[in-house]
């Protein structure tokens, strides 16, 4: 599976932020996403990140402030988005850091040259990074370790929950049948004891389990594991 740079994108508009997710996800990025600077703080405690996206304008304390914060502990890339054009508002934001400044409205080709060249600065790139840690929707897992959170909390997964993740992950997005998964696994029990399984394991991974948007059903394939880095 390809290590993709990971990009924290912190906006409170949530239309902007589901499409700069989708955007950076086409383009091989692993994307988290944050609303305001509570949010990006709590994921930055427990995520290694390669770059991060910072608005300006938002609820609570703003982009200015929340770099602020970042640099004294951390010199993590910064791309700041902002509608302002002042140029006190850019020299503000260098002062406290920022690498770069992307004004909105923006070209996402821009964006894109943008992030590649930050990136290639501090010397991340697709084949060295290896973090071992596996990103869907508000969730993560550490392959290495066999740990599952979601929005920062452990899930306690049991032994055949984490097998069946281990197998959709090393599936590469690819359908796994179910005789496939009581194979593989070493279940006891039939193509049933699967479906009851994957359900349950929807139950802690996804938002909506009844309308699973990681764990999928393939029609007459099985399933498979949607990924941020699939």
């Amino acid at each position: 599976m390809d290590n993709f740079p990971h990009i924290l994108v912190v906006d409170d508009d949530s239309r902007l932020r589901e499409l700069l997710r989708q955007y950076l996800q086409d383009n091989d990025f692993s994307v988290s996403v944050a609303a305001d600077a509570t949010e990006a703080r709590r994921l930055l405690d427990g995520i290694e990140f390669d770059l991060i996206i910072l608005d300006v304008m938002m609820p609570g304390d703003d982009g200015f402030t929340l770099t602020q914060t970042i640099r004294e502990k951390s010199a993590i890339p910064i791309l700041m988005l902002t509608a302002r054009v002042e140029v006190e508002d850019r020299i503000q934001g260098l002062e406290k850091g920022v690498d770069d400044y992307l004004s909105k409205p923006f070209e996402p080709r821009e964006l894109l040259l943008r992030l590649s060249n930050i990136l290639k600065r501090v010397g991340v790139t697709h084949q060295n990074k290896n973090s071992g840690l596996i990103i869907f929707g508000d969730c993560v897992f550490d392959a290495s370790a066999g740990v599952l959170k979601k929005r920062q909390e452990t899930i306690h997964l049991t032994s055949v929950e984490e097998n069946l993740l281990r197998i959709l992950l090393n599936s590469k997005g690819e359908p796994v049948s179910r005789e496939a998964l009581l194979r593989e696994s070493r279940m006891d029990g039939n193509e049933r004891t699967i479906d009851v399984q994957v359900n349950r394991l929807r139950q802690k991974i996804e938002t909506v389990p009844k309308w699973p948007r990681y764990l999928r059903t393939v029609r007459g394939r099985g399933y498979l594991l949607q990924t941020d880095r699939s």
